[in-house]
């Protein structure tokens, strides 16, 4: 173990700023994998405890669509009743502002050790995650209409949590490069 952390330390000094990236990089996926597999849990069980809301259509825009003889509506931000509609969507909602929450506190400060202004960054993590969860959940919910018809809840639960947590560790690491910068905020000079 010595002889890896002697290494580590060599590169480090030698490589400073591309050591910080793999540091980074590293345990942004270790973090990100842990809460994708967290909320995977949460998708698995939530969507019954929101059986009494129904699975009614729930959604926008809800344009009806087929694809491979499945009939389903398509939502930028919702699911179908044939997905579990409102039950499921509420489910799903839960699910991922749970884990984002812990995700931005864990990645702020023990990823990135960030010390800046956590509201600003609050607020763009927010932004971030709202873009991110029209775009996956326009995919999923397509995925969900077609992988509903062929393999059971648990396996396509996981191809819901696979491309959540994928395209948002993509689009969220380098958001957080941006949003979570190392250290103390820098003070303006007063002249």
């Amino acid at each position: 173990m010595n002889a890896i952390k002697n290494w580590w330390g060599s590169f480090a000094q030698k490589h400073p700023e591309l050591s910080k990236w793999v540091r980074e990089g590293g345990l942004f996926v270790i973090v990100s994998n842990l809460i994708t597999v967290f909320k995977y849990f949460l998708l698995t069980f939530l969507p019954a405890a929101f059986a009494f809301l129904g699975s009614r259509d729930f959604g926008f825009p809800g344009i009806d669509l087929t694809l491979f003889g499945i009939d389903f509506k398509w939502y930028i931000i919702g699911y179908g009743a044939d997905q579990g509609g409102i039950a499921y969507f509420t489910a799903y909602m839960i699910a991922m502002v749970i884990g984002e929450v812990i995700n931005f506190f864990i990645q702020r400060g023990w990823v990135f050790r960030s010390k800046g202004n956590i509201a600003w960054q609050g607020m763009w993590y927010v932004i971030a995650f709202c873009i991110v969860t029209c775009v996956v959940n326009s995919i999923n919910c397509i995925w969900v209409a077609v992988a509903g018809y062929f393999v059971p809840a648990w396996l396509y639960n996981i191809g819901t949590t696979v491309l959540n947590g994928g395209v948002s560790m993509v689009v969220f690491f380098f958001v957080n490069k941006i949003i979570f910068p190392e250290g103390e905020p820098q003070k303006k000079e007063i002249r």
